[in-house]
């Protein structure tokens, strides 16, 4: 534990962190993920900020430059991390936002949609009554039934979010010579509110 995180009180280890990093690399391993870009985004998830350089990254994960930007670059591509400069620096940095699995999921809407168009031709072409039409007209089915309900999903999840984040900040003390509306009032940014990375 370093000296900072004595300081603040902060009971987490480097070695704790470390295996939260490296357990859930390995879940998104077993999702499909490639695991020099699963390790990277977990290890940008599990930082306070969701901000690190290519050179952080390397450090913590005991990686090389090559596969750091490999991984970014992969992740970048997918939308679940952003790229941006470092103020006052020519070094980039890489960010995981509070809504990013939203926002991932919000534009895979269009892919959905492009998939429902195939297996709609694909039902046409291979004929509806023969078995590979029939289980093409199944996965059809399932796809426009997700489509339908993502929308209602993702709004219900956003109104969850928003009274996680409220009850969450209504918990939080003002600070020194603060009323609770002026702590509100310069509280940092939604992205950086909760504990649970809303």
């Amino acid at each position: 534990m370093s000296e900072q995180q004595q300081r603040s009180g902060d009971t987490r280890t480097d070695e704790a962190i470390s295996q939260f990093v490296e357990r859930f690399a390995a879940q998104l391993v077993d999702a499909g993920m490639a695991r020099m870009p699963a390790r990277v985004f977990a290890c940008l998830l599990a930082s306070d900020s969701g901000v690190l350089t290519s050179a952080e990254l390397g450090e913590r994960l005991q990686i090389s430059p090559a596969a750091v930007s490999g991984a970014v670059r992969y992740l970048s591509q997918v939308d679940m991390v952003s790229r941006e400069r470092e103020p006052g620096s020519r070094r980039d940095r890489y960010r995981v936002h509070s809504d990013q699995w939203y926002e991932a999921l919000t534009r895979r809407e269009g892919v959905l949609a492009r998939w429902e168009g195939t297996l709609r031709e694909g039902v046409v072409s291979l004929g509806e009554d023969s078995p590979a039409g029939r289980r093409l007209g199944e996965t059809l089915a399932f796809f426009e039934f997700l489509q339908k309900e993502l929308t209602g999903l993702l709004e219900r999840w956003r109104d969850h979010r928003d009274q996680l984040r409220a009850e969450i900040d209504s918990q939080r003390p003002p600070g020194p010579g603060l009323t609770r509306s002026a702590a509100a009032a310069t509280a940092r940014p939604p992205a950086a509110r909760s504990t649970y990375g809303f």
